[in-house]
């Protein structure tokens, strides 16, 4: 009698055991992720045209825009994303007609296991193996375009084997990650611009000066036609809506569903890089239709309701970012302003960051929209600064800061203060903090 075929075991079983393989959770090289694909018969050479996005701030939003865009044509896309909020699933959509999905716990668990065997008990990070299960598992679904975003830096980054995209694509270049990719503006934009290729088009959002000097010395290293906003293409806002220009000739848009001036140029960036090749067919209502539709959680995200909602201020907003370094707390800023332009109320920040960020230049962006910040940790997670440290950053620029236990005791705490005017709440600092607040809210991405 045969045994019945064995189950994959848990994700999170999985996950643990492939986070043994290697002693440092980051350590940048292609080396490794060159020898699993190899064995994996390579799968990065068999995937639909390649997309990929490089860049600091704005990667995620990018992304989803040309996703939207290109399904609203009639496309199927793969999407390979990092990091996920609540579940690693998150990080692997399906391109399907309609819409894509986001891979099963089976799928997902069966591609792991597979490359877990070619891997053979070798060194290899965790990220490296779960995109080589991106390529692995992309390569065996039809679809008409991949988007792939890189994971930390570009130049050294698991997903920068990808040989001939038809499209790289650089969103804004700051500072952050400096113990990996350096600490300034050009060693960061060195690592950013390492996705060139040659001849490959790229598309560049506006840049420091600083950054966009070293795009352009690469691109024309690399003989790659360059696109860079406020020079190849145009984007602006007319009486609320989306107006891009190129020599192509002008698009007349809505405006895009998420918020924040920052949007438009997310958008921008997305329709630059889709009309920079060839490889689609797209009209402008397919345009318009994915900027009015494109989702991305926790990036000034409004939540509706549900269980952790329901512990804040009655009659009071609750938004959601995940940004965490002081570009994203930036536009964050930028965002609340706008906001608070339209309907003002009082702000209440509540911050929660790892400790290798820059807590001071991340909330100094929203020393003039509020006095009142509350600091929690962020559960489950080493490395998460310390209370005292990020409550000493918001006294320094003239605060009124207090902890919690919780976000959760934050909201109770803001709830029972007397407002004339429900408060506006931000909860923000880190892509980890988002991904609790969306699964202790029971609204996890989909």
């Amino acid at each position: 009698m045969n045994d019945p075929p064995s189950k994959p075991p848990k994700l999170g079983e999985l996950i643990a055991r492939l986070s043994t393989l290697h002693p440092a959770r980051i350590d940048l090289g292609l080396e490794r992720m060159q020898r699993l694909l190899q064995r994996l018969d390579h799968p990065e050479r068999k995937l639909p045209p390649v997309i990929h996005v490089a860049g600091t701030n704005g990667k995620g939003s990018t992304i989803a825009y040309l996703r939207a865009i290109l399904e609203a044509a009639g496309y199927r896309v793969h999407v390979f994303t990092s990091p996920y909020l609540v579940r690693l699933n998150e990080c692997y959509r399906l391109g399907r007609h309609g819409g894509g999905l986001l891979v099963d716990d089976e799928e997902l668990a069966a591609t792991l296991e597979r490359c877990e065997t070619a891997n053979a008990g070798e060194p290899i990070t965790l990220f490296e193996i779960e995109t080589a299960a991106a390529f692995d598992l992309f390569a065996r679904h039809p679809a008409d375009a991949v988007l792939l975003e890189v994971g930390l830096g570009g130049r050294l980054d698991s997903t920068n084997v990808i040989e001939t995209p038809i499209a790289s694509v650089i969103s804004p270049v700051s500072i952050d990650h400096s113990e990996f990719l350096g600490t300034s503006l050009q060693s960061i934009a060195t690592e950013k611009a390492g996705i060139i290729k040659r001849g490959v088009p790229v598309i560049s959002a506006e840049q420091a000066p600083d950054a966009m000097t070293v795009i352009e010395q690469q691109a024309r290293r690399m003989r790659a036609p360059l696109h860079v906003a406020g020079e190849g293409w145009h984007i602006g806002v007319e009486h609320g809506r989306l107006v891009y220009q190129d020599d192509r000739g002008l698009m007349d848009l809505a405006a895009p569903r998420l918020f924040g001036r920052h949007q438009f140029d997310n958008a921008g960036l997305a329709i630059a890089a889709l009309r920079a090749t060839d490889a689609f067919r797209i009209e402008t209502s397919a345009y318009e239709a994915g900027i009015v539709n494109a989702e991305w959680p926790a990036r000034m995200q409004r939540l509706g309701s549900g269980p952790l909602v329901d512990q804040g201020p009655a009659g009071g907003e609750i938004w959601l970012d995940g940004g965490h370094n002081a570009e994203g707390g930036r536009v964050a800023a930028a965002a609340l302003g706008d906001l608070e332009e339209r309907v003002s109320r009082p702000l209440v920040v509540i911050a929660g960051m790892m400790a290798n960020k820059d807590a001071a230049s991340f909330l100094a962006n929203f020393a003039g929209l509020t006095r009142h910040v509350i600091a929690v940790t962020i559960p489950g997670r080493e490395g998460t600064m310390p209370l005292d440290r990020l409550m000493d950053a918001a006294r320094a620029l003239g605060m009124r800061v207090e902890s919690a236990a919780s976000v959760e005791a934050a909201l109770r705490t803001i709830a029972k203060l007397a407002y004339e005017v429900p408060p506006r709440v931000l909860i923000t600092g880190s892509l980890y903090l988002a991904g609790h607040v969306l699964s202790a809210n029971g609204t996890p991405p989909t």
